[in-house]
């Protein structure tokens, strides 16, 4: 199993963060994007919330290909469409290149 673990801001407005978590309730979140989610060697998925900091943990088959999963997700009308919403309450971490959302986090310790 691979792990993944991402970062990415929301807008410092807490009307709008309070709109965010919403639309991430399960009952809330578009059948469509639970699809692409489970597709492409995706287990689980776990966004955690601080201030207005997201925090990503996916977990993945060993076969799974980032590249080969935001390929397929960027195909998708759905999900197109999803990431545009999201863009209303998302910002970019200060070190984002142009265009770019979560982003890949580097571990730098793990202690068994």
């Amino acid at each position: 199993m691979k792990r993944y673990c991402f970062a990415l801001d929301l807008q410092d407005d807490p009307a709008l963060i309070a709109e965010y978590r919403r639309y991430h309730q399960p009952d809330a979140i578009w059948p469509e994007v639970m699809q692409r989610i489970r597709s492409g060697g995706v287990l689980s998925e776990e966004i955690y919330l601080a201030g207005n900091r997201l925090f990503m943990i996916l977990h993945t088959t060993d076969e799974f290909s980032l590249e080969e999963k935001r390929a397929a997700d960027n195909l998708s009308p759905e999900m197109r469409k999803w990431e545009e919403l999201m863009w209303k309450y998302q910002k970019p971490l200060p070190q984002a290149k142009a265009g770019e959302k979560w982003i890949l986090m580097e571990k730098i310790f793990e202690a068994k």
